[in-house]
């Protein structure tokens, strides 16, 4: 067995919500800046017309805004918002009392609409669609269909798989929004607006070193800033210099590009233990002792990102600057 490996990257991982680091509206929200036109524009106009928005659907990789952004639509429309998660919507009923419960216009935000369940979905469709549900009452030949109004309310869906998402349920988002991973400026924006917010000393170059280790997912730049105000405090004056994010993220296992103990560990697995790939994602996850979706959902998007792996019809490949990070020199894909 090896050392433990660093999760301190993993933007999977949910810490309890800072209310002060979280923006409130479209204007204090980093990055992302075409699908924040956009939405201004919907907003608008809905809030001209004394309608509800038209129903949203937010798809990205985890950690880059989309629960902010579902927040932050429901605050510039003037509304409440429910929250639920799609894996706890077990029922029908479940969905039902939610929906029967919405006031006119408000926002109902599911965060991993993808894994809502099939019967649950189709409850989803009528009430997306005409603002009604149609529920059985009894069973058998005696089952009659009882149609029940809803107000008008706008859902905002979060997907980190968008495919798959079925067909009909995406067809009936009206405003799609792809988040995608923010620039090291965008980053050091976040990082010391947070700082501000939080009362942290942190110098400009440290700052521009966090931002290019939190691999563009401002959840990590913020969890790690709040590791870095630790070693400050404690082994230093308080003030977030460079020597001091330096040491601790190498303590952390987070280096320059930001890849962690088990980004090194899926890319040495797959130079080594199969010969630069391609290798199934199943294999892959039996050789490192992590779960398929977890890879696939959140570590192989920013590695694909950086250039390091690649999916191929056959499995996953290194490429030439994931066999380096490794040191590998075997065949494999990255040679051809």
């Amino acid at each position: 067995m090896g050392p433990p490996v660093s999760r301190f990257v993993d933007p999977a991982e949910i810490e309890p919500a800072d209310p002060a680091l979280r923006p409130r509206r479209l204007d204090d929200y980093v990055g992302q800046e075409r699908i924040k036109d956009n939405l201004r524009v919907y907003i608008r106009a809905a809030l001209q017309r004394g309608e509800s928005l038209d129903h949203v659907l937010l798809s990205g990789p985890p950690g880059l805004g989309k629960t902010s952004l579902a927040n932050i639509l429901a605050e510039e429309l003037g509304v409440t918002m429910r929250t639920a998660a799609g894996p706890t919507l077990e029922r029908g009923g479940d969905l039902a009392a939610i929906l029967t419960s919405l006031g006119p216009r408000e926002v109902l935000f599911i965060d991993e609409i993808h894994r809502l369940n099939r019967a649950v979905e189709e409850i989803l469709y009528p009430a997306m669609e005409d603002f009604h549900l149609d529920i059985v009452m009894g069973s058998g030949p005696g089952a009659s269909s009882v149609r029940i109004p809803v107000q008008r309310f706008t859902l905002i869906g979060a997907t980190t798989r968008s495919g798959m998402l079925t067909s009909p349920l995406r067809a009936r988002f009206g405003i799609h929004g792809v988040l995608d991973f923010y620039s090291p400026a965008e980053l050091k924006r976040i990082v010391l607006r947070s700082a501000e917010r939080l009362g942290l000393s942190i110098e400009d170059d440290a700052a521009t070193e966090l931002s290019c280790r939190s691999r563009g997912t401002p959840r990590i730049a913020n969890r790690l800033l709040r590791r870095l105000r630790d070693f400050a405090q404690v082994e230093g004056d308080g003030t977030i210099t460079l020597g001091v994010t330096r040491g601790a993220l190498e303590r952390l296992e987070v280096d320059g590009r930001g890849l962690d103990g088990m980004d090194r560990k899926i890319l040495h697995a797959i130079g080594f233990r199969f010969d630069g790939g391609p290798v199934g994602l199943s294999n892959l996850a039996a050789a490192i002792g992590e779960e398929p979706d977890t890879i696939e959902e959140v570590y192989e998007p920013f590695l694909i990102r950086e250039g390091l792996l690649q999916r191929t019809p056959q499995g996953r490949a290194l490429t030439s600057g994931g066999a380096a990070v490794v040191g590998y020199t075997g065949g494999g894909l990255f040679g051809a």
